[in-house]
């Protein structure tokens, strides 16, 4: 598992557990339709684990590579 993922809130906290909310907030998640760009390990797929029922994952080509910059 490398590379990164893109996290996006796409339902209302409302109605959601403090546990739940203060994972939101650890993945940097605040309004809904928000999204984050976060490393593809076992720690975030963790938290995702817990509010899989608020966000949607997909997987995010390196930036990187894909656009042939060269870092300057």
């Amino acid at each position: 598992m490398s590379g990164k993922i893109r996290i996006t809130l796409r339902h209302s906290r409302i109605g959601s557990t403090p546990r739940q909310r203060q994972v939101l907030r650890g993945l940097g998640l605040g309004k809904v339709d928000s999204s984050v760009v976060r490393p593809d390990d076992a720690a975030i797929r963790g938290m995702v684990q817990k509010v899989v029922h608020l966000v949607e994952v997909e997987a995010v080509a390196d930036a990187g590579a894909a656009s042939g910059s060269t870092g300057r």
